[in-house]
């Protein structure tokens, strides 16, 4: 998984280890920044996922 292969996807959101792959971290960094807020994320039922399009947005130089 990379940050390519995350915007040519069709999903709605991702998971922490997909999120982790895509940067080269650890899944425990990820879920740091998720508890942290400065990842952005979702809590449906148990789960907690990352929407897809907010978090590239963190990573698009244009965005700013």
């Amino acid at each position: 998984m990379t940050i390519e292969t995350l915007r040519e996807s069709r999903s709605l959101v991702i998971t922490r280890t997909e999120a982790a792959q895509a940067l080269g971290v650890d899944p425990r960094t990820v879920t740091a920044g998720v508890e942290n807020r400065t990842i952005p994320s979702v809590k449906l039922g148990r789960r907690v996922v990352i929407p897809r399009e907010k978090f590239l947005r963190l990573f698009d130089p244009d965005s700013e």
